[in-house]
């Protein structure tokens, strides 16, 4: 007889086996047709409201891994929300406008943006940018990413372009907005000045001199004749722009007579200057503090103009020679300075980086070109001392990657001045995740210097500036802001470019200075940082279904100093508050050398490549398992790990789902009370499961999600109770009271666990939920109530019961498997064990010697009283010292159906290759 044919043996049919990258395109199609997105906010509607505010990502390429690990770990947030009793919406946005754009159209189409018109090189890159939301969003949407895709947010659209106007507007009358001439980050390719946030810095070789100022007045303090102030620099393309040397006030200068000339240099610099001029032979002729040398007066040995002696805290002895080179045409300290003093701010440097006729005989050379022109000038005048290369991280274009200049422009300046002790007061209302972000940003803001927000650029949103054509005022008021924000709402920011000054004024404007009426605009555009730094109000104030402030942004640790600094400074400015309650942030992606991922190095993933191979949901795996608040780690051979622990996950999947075939919830569920212990106990390990992984998901910390997960499918599930019920399920009658229970709690289990990884394993989970028995369930997981835990299932005495006993199993596993090596055991079906505990151990496992055997998976188990005498041949507990066992072959023979060794098995003459408990179920199997 076959008696396979009478077991119940789990269905294998289930479609959940390792093909991700073709069944996760269906499943999206199915998500999309029926709308999950909507289904979600409709049956979500009137609770209370949770707000994660989408950082913009450019429109100008494919995603890259950066962009995986945001958008999933965005996602993960919102539907373990959305699932947990939370109205929460989520709504992508785009950065449309800016620098990046300009130069992939002017790349990719090869256009020169001087030579098309202004309004065709504006649509083109419109059409760049929403080319790229379009694709971006198809692959956003592929990485199971859940939000309105069809209606995200734009900084190119016309009312977001209206609001951002509005916010600027409010700005300036509050005082914050000016116009002033000050150095910036100039980038001479892209010809344009950048924020803080939009420079990189990177390692460059430059010219390391030392230059000889010659003293003309030492104001008596000692002889000029022959006498020089010592400068270090290693831009001498600025010192044409020269006309003053810092000095630390409160820090010591020696004169130093060395080959007949006197110097002054730092006292806690100069010898190791002298060592590297490798002059020897010198006197120390005087001492003084640096606030005594105030009002010195040399001359630019290179301009011939007087090069003043001033005295400033910035100065430091950390290298150089205490004698700071001051050019306030170009560097942030030496205009400072230069302010308190009224020195004249020189930046003899055009917008392409080349010197005017101010330079003199540098006229037409780029200032990178100028430096060994300028160096073999010093040299032919006798002020250079000492020159070299050095490596040392510089400033460079965030896009263009070209290292930048400090150059002083007519500029649109915000004032962090006007509202910084708010901005900081803010900082410490909102919650920084991790910690560390707080102080990072405090200081940030409390070290920032005025916000640069103009752009010497074409696509963007304009300054929205009048000047009065007869005396050059400026005109910015409510009148005019309003008028443009109609006019913006109507035609979008392009009305600005396309129509004379005359015709966006509102009906009626005067100058408030002359009386005139005839005016001029900006030409300049808004930096992009406060075009995304005003999201909070273009998006969530204007959205319906979105509240302000947000509950959560979640960006790169970058944004520090980008998003999450633009954004607070436009809120607190315009609101008095941040935009944000908290801010979580994320490292960056490195290879698993700790290697920054990059192109030169070849170490680059493309989640495109990971996507067609694995699927997007070992992606989303991938990024749960990494503390994403340090650097990530990603390579193929991680990937390939995660894999592994996928194919773990899913067969626990499909085990209890190959095992639920017949089980109807609504008729075979069995009450806890009458249910096994040992499935009481599973129900139990349950409950701590649903606690800790939803404490984790509330902290953030997704990768204890996927550890406590993955440690319950293989080392609680796997390895040791789905092997336990394995008799049960497939060996007894169907609907017995036994196998139901089994049922009930495999039910449960996987009930929860579908549940508990929607957010992470969105595809997987989907599948599963597919196949879950359940009448009335929720058409998608994703509309599934979140896992609460059972009190009255969380027996603490039962679990700490069944872990000793688990315990217990690990000690005859081992000795099983001694038996199987020095035996030659085989199955530990042919094994009866026998145990020799001491006596408080006696008790408890004599309380459950029946059940033993199906929890060992042995045909049969004894529990010796503490009084037998122990075999010497046993083997000693580890866990348990005061324990023996003994493997002894199980005595009887095989059964052909349970394949336990049984005595009874030939006692019964219908069946004589059965034991009494297979025949016994084949009679109520018969009996129907």
């Amino acid at each position: 007889m076959d008696y396979s044919k009478t077991l119940n043996l789990p269905r294998t049919d289930f479609p959940m086996r390792a093909n991700l990258p073709q069944r996760e395109p269906q499943i999206l199609k199915f998500w999309e047709e029926n709308r999950l997105y909507h289904a979600v906010q409709e049956a979500n509607k009137g609770k209370p409201k949770f707000i994660l505010h989408d950082g913009p990502p450019y429109a100008n390429g494919d995603i890259h891994l950066g962009h995986t690990l945001n958008k999933i770990l965005k996602d993960i947030i919102v539907k373990y929300r959305s699932m947990s009793g939370y109205d929460a919406p989520y709504v992508p946005g785009w950065d449309t406008h800016g620098l990046p754009i300009e130069q992939q159209v002017i790349k990719n189409l090869g256009l020169n943006r001087r030579e098309v018109d202004v309004l065709e090189f504006r649509r083109r890159c419109k059409e760049y940018a929403l080319k790229y939301v379009n694709i971006q969003r198809e692959q956003f949407k592929r990485l199971g990413v859940r939000g309105d895709w069809e209606h995200p947010y734009l900084t190119l659209e016309p009312e977001y372009e209206a609001v951002e106007i509005g916010i600027f507007g409010e700005m300036a009358k509050k005082g914050y907005i000016y116009k002033g001439r000050k150095p910036v980050y100039w980038c001479t390719d892209c010809e344009t000045a950048l924020a803080e946030a939009e420079v990189e810095y990177e390692e460059k070789q430059s010219p390391s001199i030392y230059v000889k100022f010659p003293v003309t007045d030492a104001g008596g303090l000692w002889e000029p004749q022959n006498s020089y102030v010592v400068i270090w620099t290693t831009t001498p393309w600025t010192l044409p722009a020269n006309v003053a040397i810092a000095l630390h006030p409160e820090a010591s200068y020696v004169l130093i007579e060395a080959g007949g000339e006197k110097l002054l240099l730092a006292e806690e610099l100069y010898r190791d200057v002298l060592e590297l001029w490798q002059v020897e032979d010198y006197r120390i002729l005087a001492h003084f503090r640096g606030a005594e040398l105030d009002g010195v007066v040399c001359r630019n040995p290179l301009m011939d103009r007087p090069s003043v002696v001033v005295v400033g805290e910035h100065v430091t002895m950390d290298q150089g020679t205490g004698c700071v080179h001051t050019a306030p045409g170009h560097g942030l300290e030496d205009f400072e300075i230069g302010q308190r003093y009224g020195l004249p701010v020189l930046s003899p440097v055009d917008d392409q980086g080349r010197f005017t006729a101010e330079a003199g005989p540098f006229q037409g050379l780029f200032v990178g070109d100028a430096n060994q022109e300028i160096i073999k000038e010093l040299e032919k005048r006798g002020a250079l001392q000492h020159a070299s290369i050095i490596t040392h991280q510089y400033p460079h274009c965030w896009r263009c990657k070209h290292p930048v200049i400090f150059r002083a422009t007519e500029q649109w300046f915000a004032s962090i001045d006007g509202f910084r002790r708010e901005a900081l007061a803010a900082v410490r209302q909102v919650q920084w995740i991790p910690a560390w972000g707080e102080e990072r940003i405090y200081n940030m803001i409390a070290e920032r210097g005025d916000w640069c927000i103009s752009r010497q650029r074409t696509w963007g949103v304009p300054i929205p500036i009048f000047y009065c054509a007869e005396c050059g005022k400026e005109i910015i008021n409510d009148a005019t802001i309003k008028h443009l924000q109609d006019l913006f709402r109507l035609h979008g920011s392009d009305v600005w470019f396309a129509r004379e000054a005359s015709e966006l004024v509102p009906p009626g404007l005067t100058c408030p200075a002359c009386g005139s009426q005839r005016f001029r605009k900006e030409t300049d555009t808004m930096d992009v940082w406060f075009d995304s730094g005003s999201s909070h109000a273009a998006v969530l104030r204007t959205r319906p279904e979105l509240s302000w402030p947000a509950d959560l942004y979640l960006e790169g640790s970058d944004q520090h100093r980008g998003w999450f600094n633009s954004s607070l400074c436009t809120s607190v400015a315009t609101e008095g508050q941040a935009p944000y309650r908290a801010v979580l942030t994320h490292g960056f992606l490195v290879d698993e050398e700790g290697r920054k991922m990059s192109k030169s190095l070849g170490n680059g993933i493309d989640p495109a490549d990971v996507i067609r191979e694995m699927g997007a949901d070992i992606l989303r795996l991938w990024v749960a398992s990494a503390d994403y608040r340090r650097d990530v780690a990603a390579s193929p051979n991680i990937l390939q790990q995660l894999a592994e622990a996928y194919r773990k996950i899913r067969n626990t999947f499909r085990f209890l789902l190959g095992n639920l075939y017949d089980f109807d919830p609504a008729r075979d569920r069995v009450p806890y009370g009458e249910m096994l212990e040992i499935d009481r106990w599973a129900l139990a390990k349950l409950q701590r499961l649903v606690d800790k992984v939803t404490r984790a998901y509330e902290d953030y910390e997704f990768h204890v999600v996927y550890h406590a997960v993955h440690s319950f499918c293989v080392n609680y599930l796997s390895a040791a109770y789905l092997d336990i019920l394995k008799d049960r399920l497939y060996t007894w009658s169907a609907a017995s009271r036994g196998r139901r229970s089994a049922q009930a709690a495999l039910y449960e289990i996987l009930h929860v666990l579908v549940r508990l990884l929607a957010p992470i394993l969105a595809f997987t989970t989907e599948e599963v939920w597919q196949h879950l028995p359940a009448a009335g369930k929720a058409w998608s997981v994703q509309l599934a109530p979140w896992p609460r835990v059972q009190d009255e299932w969380w027996d603490r005495d039962l679990e700490a019961k069944w872990d000793k006993l688990l315990q217990v199993r690990e000690e005859v596993n081992r000795a099983l498997e001694l038996a199987r090596r020095e035996q030659g055991l085989g199955n530990s079906l042919n094994a009866f064990v026998h145990l020799y505990p001491d006596g408080e151990l006696y008790e408890f496992l004599k309380a459950v010697e029946e059940e033993l055997p199906a929890f060992f998976i042995v045909s049969g188990v004894r529990v010796w009283p503490p009084s037998e005498p122990v075999p010497e041949e046993g083997v000693k507990g580890v866990a348990f010292p005061g324990l023996t066992i003994r493997i002894a072959p199980a005595p009887g023979k095989k059964c052909e159906r349970c394949w336990k060794v049984s005595e009874t098995v030939g006692q019964h003459e219908d069946e004589p290759e059965l034991c009494s408990h297979c025949v016994a179920v084949l009679k109520e199997i018969q009996a129907g």
